[in-house]
């Protein structure tokens, strides 16, 4: 048994019906949407937003019919945004399969998105709650400022890591966070228990970013895109942001001024991740998301003990050990 199915093992009878009722809601008469569909299902990951908003469901009370339907929400809300980013970077690759804008042109792309997401807005409608529909909206809002901000980051080369969290935040802590609290509010739980979610889920959100950031750095077919694809995007994160910021070192000064020309030769970024592993960048972006670690296994504690607690220990600890 691997880690994820470990992971699911408390509501293992909830994730099959979820699986079952997502596959059921993509589904199209038109030919060619339905065709982009099945390109979308062949790259589907360890579906940990979902198995988030389940297992945090059962952590707080009983899973209902809106837990799944916030689940399925919350996943085809994910797979929009993952298709609009695609063509927004250009995208040819993800996890280790051809993108779909690859499949088909930018419009198609965008419109199989635009899908999606609505297909997300029905289901959200379909859980009844008004607290859930409220936190989805703002969710679509804080996705779409997470990406236009790291346009602006990258554009205007800002070397921060305040813009670099800002974006991580919008992008990927707040998507995870609503996971947890939606599924927790989907079970009936106290607004204390909501709360010690929403926490959860943000911190685990930093740690999966981070993660992702670190795996830029590496080579590996199983990561599914390209080593220093995010510095070629102009996307400069935690590993090369550490290693930049002593502006007085005369290595830093060299490789910072490349940064600021968007100077990415297939050299120069060979050339900046070897910098980055030199100057400590991946043990200190390592060291950041072990904070966010044992800051979400320190909230997530003060829930009552349960196997559903302690699948959302292990999924914490997946997050920051996974390989891809």
């Amino acid at each position: 048994m691997d880690e994820i199915e470990t992971i699911r093992r408390p509501v293992i009878a909830e994730y099959q019906r979820f699986s079952d009722d997502f596959l059921n809601s993509l589904s199209s008469s038109t030919l060619k949407l339905q065709s982009a569909i099945e390109k979308i299902m062949q790259s589907t990951g360890k579906r940990v937003r979902p198995l988030l908003v389940l297992l945090s469901a059962k952590a707080c009370g009983e899973l209902s019919d809106q837990t799944i339907n916030s689940a399925i929400l919350l996943e085809l809300l994910h797979t929009a945004s993952l298709v609009h980013d695609d063509v927004i970077d250009e995208t040819k690759e993800r996890r280790g399969l051809p993108s779909l804008n690859v499949f088909f042109d930018n419009r198609i792309s965008v419109l199989v998105g635009d899908f999606l997401l609505s297909s997300a807005l029905i289901r959200s409608v379909q859980t009844g709650n008004i607290r859930i529909m409220s936190i989805v909206s703002e969710l679509g809002k804080s996705l779409a400022e997470g990406e236009i901000r790291q346009l602006e980051v990258a554009e205007e080369g800002i070397l921060d890591e305040k813009s670099y969290l800002q974006v991580i935040r919008n992008k990927t802590a707040m998507l995870l966070s609503a996971c947890a609290e939606i599924g927790a509010i989907s079970a009936g739980a106290t607004n204390e228990q909501i709360s010690y979610c929403r926490l959860f889920g943000e911190f685990l959100g930093y740690c999966f970013q981070i993660k992702d950031d670190v795996f830029d750095y590496f080579a590996d077919q199983q990561i599914g895109k390209p080593t220093g694809n995010d510095i070629i995007e102009g996307k400069v994160s935690l590993p090369l942001l550490y290693a930049l910021r002593c502006k007085h070192d005369k290595n830093s000064l060299y490789y910072r001024q490349i940064v600021e020309r968007k100077d990415f030769t297939p050299q120069n970024i060979s050339d900046l991740i070897a910098f980055a592993k030199a100057s400590g960048g991946i043990e200190y972006a390592v060291s950041r998301m072990k904070e966010y670690h044992d800051k979400a296994v320190e909230i997530i504690n003060k829930l009552p003990d349960s196997e559903s607690r302690r699948s959302l220990l292990l999924l914490a600890d997946y997050v920051v050990d996974r390989k891809y």
